[in-house]
């Protein structure tokens, strides 16, 4: 019910001028006089108001032991008590038990109506929250991890056995794109901290110092530039889960910092003199092996063995091939969606060619390569040609296995097979142009759609000749 207000009020005629008062305002108003009769609304006839409004001493009893009864069950509604003779255990318990506001009667109507208007914003607030929590649930659970291989159900089974059970800290492992993140999602959206954030960094991203303000704020003029104070990723992730990706980047002596935090619970913010208490679930990730990098010097021993509570390494996709057979239409799926596309028939080369191909890139590369070829197919039909995987531009000759880049008058064919990297390709397509060009870098840079100046940067740092630089 939009809107809806329950009264419990036993005073026939403030119940009545109060339900006559919030009729006018667009309320869908429900009046009760007893405890039973608002819990029998509430639990049996499945009312679900936005906000309670209630007296707060009824015939049959004290109406917080209402609020106590069913504010584990009652749907994110906020309670506003009214009370002749306001008492200060009575207050300091509505507030401890979760109440939105304490009153003392009599009460102006326009004091109660901005009151209760803000506590229907509340209430609506909690309640999309909640929804966007259990659809976060219901995308992100362990069934999200998909594949029929006995390295997949594997994952899935340590998956739903970690969202049971209330970890400190978790270090997942794994290449590059095989779902670390999808992984660091079910283990928080599936949990205990659910309705918690899931505050979510990547180590490898920030510089030294940027990483310290963003993890743990900063007092306003502790730095150059620090105009205000600002909450760090650790306080923002108080009570659910705060997911490092790339852990072995991070500074050794931030590491130390970072350490202390997770072992006290508590820290301060740079530049600041309060201790700020939290407590966060970590999970760890890289694609490292860890204990390599510890004999390495990249993390230390003492914050590794603090994260590995417990380790999910995730399995490389050529390692589970056989999942590609519910991976890949997954993913078709998807982009169909996102595209209007109708792709339906998979023919049986390209399904040769994907179970050939050893994807380096994992899940993510899988991925990527869908989209692209849904968003070029032109039937029901998934394209063989815009696969590429190390093969030559779509209806060219596909490059022989360990084949280089060539260049020709039609095109210039680079291989896909990951035995170039792209700064090399880079190189080979502004050379080729610039010897297709003769030299010239006006020429060259309207062919490749791009500045004299900026071509010119870029012969110089591939060290390049390109007939003076004309």
């Amino acid at each position: 019910m939009a809107n809806s207000l329950l009264i419990i009020e036993d005073e026939t005629l403030l119940g009545a001028e109060l339900k006559r008062h919030f009729d006018r305002s667009g309320w869908d108003v429900m009046l009760v006089d007893t405890i039973a009769a608002g819990r029998e609304q509430m639990t049996r006839r499945g009312l679900n108001p936005l906000v309670v409004l209630s007296d707060m001493s009824l015939p049959d009893g004290n109406a917080l032991d209402l609020l106590e009864e069913l504010r584990e069950t009652a749907d994110r509604a906020e309670w506003i008590f009214l009370t002749g003779y306001g008492s200060v255990p009575d207050s300091v318990r509505a507030l401890q038990l979760g109440a939105y506001d304490f009153l003392e009667k009599p009460c102006e109507f326009e004091r109660l109506d901005v009151i209760v208007a803000s506590a229907s914003r509340s209430a609506k607030a909690q309640r999309r929250l909640r929804d966007r929590a259990e659809a976060e649930s219901s995308r992100y659970s362990p069934e999200s991890y998909v594949g029929g291989s006995p390295a997949a159900r594997r994952v899935r089974e340590l998956l739903h056995r970690l969202t049971q059970v209330p970890y400190t800290a978790l270090i997942l492992s794994g290449e590059t794109g095989t779902g670390k993140g999808v992984a660091a999602r079910i283990l928080h959206h599936a949990g205990t901290r659910n309705e918690a954030p899931l505050v979510e960094v990547n180590c490898s991203a920030l510089p030294r110092d940027l990483l310290e303000s963003e993890l743990f704020g900063h007092e306003a003029g502790s730095f150059t530039g620090a105009k205000g104070r600002r909450r760090g990723l650790l306080e923002q992730a108080d009570g659910g889960t705060l997911f490092l990706d790339e852990i072995t980047e991070m500074d050794l002596d931030l590491q130390a910092k970072l350490l202390k935090a997770i072992e006290d619970r508590r820290f301060y913010r740079v530049g600041g003199e309060r201790e700020i208490q939290v407590d966060v679930q970590i999970i760890a990730a890289s694609n490292r092996n860890l204990e390599t990098s510890v004999a390495e010097g990249r993390i230390r021993k003492d914050l590794y063995h603090r994260l590995s509570v417990f380790t999910l390494h995730l399995p490389p996709l050529r390692d589970r091939k056989e999942d590609l057979l519910e991976l890949l239409p997954l993913f078709i799926n998807e982009f169909n969606a996102k595209a209007g596309r109708n792709v339906r028939v998979v023919p049986d080369a390209v399904w040769d060619r994907v179970y050939d191909y050893d994807w380096p890139g994992n899940v993510r590369e899988l991925r990527n390569v869908v989209e692209r070829c849904v968003l070029f197919a032109e039937g029901e039909e998934f394209p063989l040609q815009w696969l590429q995987l190390g093969a030559a531009e779509p209806d060219s000759t596909p490059l022989a296995s360990g084949q280089g880049p060539r260049s020709s008058a039609d095109g210039i064919t680079i291989p896909l097979d990951g035995s170039m990297a792209l700064e090399d390709m880079d190189r080979f397509i502004i050379e080729s142009v610039l010897e297709r060009s003769g030299g010239n870098v006006a020429a060259a840079a309207r062919a490749l759609g791009t500045t004299r100046d900026t071509l010119r940067y870029r012969i110089r740092k591939y060290g390049l000749s390109a007939a003076g630089a004309r």
